[in-house]
């Protein structure tokens, strides 16, 4: 049990090094004082389960990576769906690396266009419902089957076509994580 204690500190300051995230972001995010979070990733401060829980959900990591619990062999992914903006997100993908991949439903009254810039790429693939994406001066329906791929620094915004909820995958690199930002394109100018 020491050992499996002894490796939470380096486990966390990797992970939150890897995510590009500050001692004072996650003390905001989780309500642990900066201290306690720098003492738990030097390994001063012995974790406890309530330190642990909000650090594993504001990581979006199972709390046994965190303590590097002995592995079951059970393939088997939990999938936690989450709400963001109206949608049901799963996220698919456990770790953080350089792809994040997701099942997302979006609600058929998402149809109004918002489009957002960040870093990054994208790529979309339909499994049901009809996808309106708007890239951009490009605003074109995807249906089952068909996937898009785009540069996200192109103002962008997807949601249902009408009639229905859509389902899709979307697959972005790690800095597609950051905020949004509020994007005008050229016909938003011209109209």
């Amino acid at each position: 049990m020491e050992r499996a204690l002894a490796g939470v500190g380096p486990r966390l300051r990797e992970l939150r090094r890897r995510r590009g995230v500050t001692l004072a972001a996650l003390s905001e995010a989780t309500g642990i004082s900066r201290s306690t979070l720098s003492r738990l990733e030097t390994g001063q401060r012995r974790p406890t389960l309530e330190l642990l829980l909000p650090l594993s959900q504001a990581h979006q990591v199972p709390l046994d990576e965190l303590v590097d619990a002995p592995d079951v062999g059970d393939p088997r992914v939990r999938l936690k769906p989450r709400t963001v903006h109206g949608s049901t997100v799963v996220p698919l993908t456990r770790q953080p690396g350089p792809l994040q991949t997701y099942k997302m439903v979006i609600p058929a009254d998402r149809a109004t266009p918002d489009p957002r810039v960040h870093e990054g790429h994208e790529w979309l693939y339909v499994l049901a419902g009809r996808l309106r994406l708007v890239l951009g001066d490009h605003d074109v329906v995807l249906g089952p089957g068909e996937a898009a791929e785009f540069d996200t620094r192109v103002p962008h915004w997807f949601g249902s076509a009408g009639g229905g909820p859509v389902e899709i995958l979307s697959i972005f690199g790690r800095q597609g994580e950051r905020m949004h930002v509020r994007a005008r394109t050229r016909r938003d100018k011209t109209a």
